[in-house]
């Protein structure tokens, strides 16, 4: 390599133009200084800058030397690169930044203090950005120093006159340890700003972490009346209003405003959990009428949306015309799975067979080609060829956990415990975090081979890492059902039927139920869960033994 031609041109952009510059850099420390950067060698480098700044009146060369000493951890040059820059450029913002970072390296709370100051002195609150970069940084014990910085200018009412900026110093706070004063500016802030729309939209956020859900919904409502939300906000309180459970609202808040692929598919994402179809017509409407040569992002979404209203057709041409890509991958497995609800399997599987061989699609998507194909071919009643579907996929993805357990369940569902439970066992051999892995190792233990015992440590397991899945509170809930401890049993399958109504969870409770004298309620459990699957085995083999 030339190395001539290499440190040149760097040379020449750091040489000062113009009757200002009276003494331009030295040449001979500045290229000494580069060459020391590229070889990693910050000390040398700040002295060879140092050097260069000492005969230099250009405020860059002494700021470079600064910068350079500080990331080297080289205080001291730091110190005298500083003191140079300073009295070239005595009110430099960039200066006062550095010079807090070295005061925090040594330190030297006051001095910190003293630049801080002066950077929060700047017209517009323009020095603030820079304070919350130069204390951002701290660590270990600097933070300590920056910390007590912070504290200091909040008490002295230094802080920018504005709810965003108390609100980037409380983050700031968090960040550098301080979760108690973080929380105090935060609270200072929602009392000094009371009518800004991000302190209204934070109490609401606060009212629904604390369980208030009323409460968040008043004042969220009362946030959307006021017509205090700007563009910038819009998204936040949309999305605090669907956390609140106030989908639709959400959605409706969402539409205001200039509209794109995230908007319009977080606006469907809601109004899908509304089950409200005349809104999701006009939603599809708009989205037609606002997409006249629609990307592949668009089409993918019009399908999605289509697909929602039960649109086959529809949804099938919006797929298809999705071109090469990511998009084109999941576009095929919508697609196919639409020819399937449209009684079309072989379709379907050819669908998935041209996804299987496309060399240049996503991994995932082809892995998902297996899953989707051996779920359809066993949806109908074709068993074997499900499992030789999945057997394709695994000879291509040999350890991939999804396709691993997708074998497992089927090896279950056709009495081939064993096979089912060496699956779970490599899942869980290669990741002993997999709460789905071990929630049915051991349920499988527990149902097919009444091994209690053994069974129940791997379902603790995976409630330790899941404890709000409602499968595995099911799971731990039967096994100690089995184990005869009704009690504590009855607690968790009732907390695993609150989360998810599922046949499977109705048999297990309902026997809980009848157990404890329960006969009433756990009747009506086992109506709620033939309504959802009247052919769930768990649920038939307790009307069968329960006779209610």
């Amino acid at each position: 390599m030339n190395w001539h031609h290499r440190l040149i041109l760097p040379v020449l952009l750091l040489v000062p133009c113009g009757p200002a510059a009276a003494v331009p850099p030295p040449i001979g420390d500045v290229m000494a200084g580069e060459f020391a950067l590229q070889q990693g060698d910050l000390p040398a480098a700040a002295r060879s800058y140092l050097l260069a700044a000492r005969i230099s009146t250009d405020p860059g060369i002494a700021g470079r030397a600064t910068r350079i000493a500080l990331l080297g951890d080289e205080p001291g040059l730091a110190g005298r690169a500083l003191a140079r820059w300073r009295a070239l450029a005595p009110d430099a913002p960039a200066m006062r930044a550095s010079a807090i970072r070295l005061a925090l390296r040594q330190g030297e709370h006051e001095s910190a203090m003293d630049d801080a100051a002066a950077l929060l002195a700047l017209p517009g609150s323009a020095g603030f950005p820079l304070l919350l970069v130069s204390l951002g940084e701290a660590t270990g014990d600097d933070a300590v120093i920056a910390r007590s910085v912070l504290r200091e200018l909040f008490t002295q009412s230094r802080l920018p006159p504005e709810l965003a900026a108390w609100l980037r110093a409380a983050g700031l706070a968090k960040r550098l340890g301080d979760p108690v004063f973080s929380d105090r500016i935060v609270e200072a802030g929602l009392v000094a700003f009371p009518g800004d729309p991000r302190a209204r939209l934070l109490q609401a956020a606060r009212k629904r972490e604390a369980g208030d859900l009323a409460g968040a919904r008043a004042a969220l409502v009362a946030l959307r009346d006021s017509g205090d939300i700007d563009p910038d906000l819009r998204r936040s309180a949309a999305g605090e209003m669907a956390l609140a459970g106030e989908l639709r609202m959400a959605a409706e808040l969402l539409a205001k405003g200039p509209q794109d692929d995230a908007s319009l598919g977080q606006r469907a994402s809601w109004l899908l959990g509304t089950q409200d179809r005349a809104a999701m017509q006009a939603l599809y409407a708009e989205i037609k009428r606002d997409s006249n040569t629609p990307s592949s992002a668009r089409r993918l979404l019009l399908g999605h949306v289509a697909e929602a209203l039960s649109l086959w057709g529809e949804a099938g041409r919006w797929y298809a015309g999705v071109s090469a890509g990511e998009g084109r991958d999941l576009a095929m497995l919508r697609s196919a799975r639409i020819q399937a609800l449209q009684g079309r399997l072989d379709d379907a599987l050819e669908t998935l067979h041209e996804l299987q061989a496309d060399t240049s699609a996503d991994g995932e998507r082809v892995r998902d080609a297996y899953l989707l194909e051996a779920e359809l071919l066993d949806g109908g009643g074709r068993g074997d060829d499900a499992l030789a579907a999945i057997e394709r996929g695994v000879a291509i993805f040999e350890d991939d956990p999804v396709l691993l357990y997708a074998r497992a369940m089927a090896h279950e569902r056709a009495d081939r415990v064993d096979a089912a439970l060496a699956d779970l066992r490599r899942i869980i051999d290669d990741n002993p975090r997999d709460a789905h892995a071990l929630n049915a190792y051991g349920y499988t233990l527990a149902e097919r081979r009444r091994d209690y015992a053994t069974a129940l440590p791997f379902v603790k397991r995976a409630h330790a890492l899941e404890p709000e899945s409602a499968p595995i509170l099911d799971s731990l809930g039967w096994i100690e059902l089995r184990l005869g401890r009704q009690e504590s049993a009855l607690g968790f399958l009732r907390k695993a039927w609150s989360l998810r109504k599922d046949a499977e969870i109705a048999a297990h409770l309902g026997e809980a139920l009848w157990l404890a004298g329960l006969e009433d309620e756990a009747r009506e459990v086992w109506r709620e869960g033939q309504g959802i699957d009247p052919l769930n085995r768990a649920l038939l083999n307790a009307l069968e033994n329960f006779t209610p």
